[in-house]
C-alpha cells in the first residue's frame, strides 16, 4: 500500500484498493447471541441500523490500525540514521538483494 499524507496524520492509501463499483457489497456474518446484543445496543444507542453500526466500528477499526501516530512519524522523521538505514534497505530491495529473515 503506498503511504499518503492526509489530515496532518500518515496513513497507508487505502483506495487504491477499491474496486470501481457503485453497488454496496453485502456480506454475511455469523455472530454470538452476546456479539450480536452487543453491536445491537451499540446501534441503538447511535440511534442507527446494525449494519450502519459495524460498519462504522469496522471502519473505525481500520482507521485506528492504519493511521500512524503524528507524534511517532515525527519521531521517524527527525531520526538521521534511521532514514539513512531505511533509505539503504529501500535501495537493497529495489535491487532484489539481500534476503527475508524469518
Amino acid at each position: 500500500m503506498e503511504l499518503t499524507q492526509a489530515n496532518k496524520s500518515n496513513r497507508m492509501n487505502t483506495k487504491l484498493y477499491r474496486r470501481n463499483s457503485f453497488m454496496p457489497k453485502t456480506i454475511t456474518l455469523r455472530l454470538s447471541d452476546e456479539d450480536y446484543q452487543r453491536f445491537l445496543s451499540f446501534a441503538q444507542a447511535d440511534n442507527r441500523p446494525i449494519a450502519n453500526a459495524i460498519e462504522t466500528l469496522a471502519l473505525r477499526q481500520l482507521d485506528e490500525v492504519l493511521f500512524v501516530d503524528p507524534y511517532e512519524m515525527e519521531e521517524i522523521m527527525s531520526d538521521e540514521n534511521l532514514l539513512k538505514r531505511l533509505g539503504v534497505g529501500h535501495d537493497q530491495a529495489l535491487k532484489l538483494k539481500g534476503r527475508f529473515v524469518e
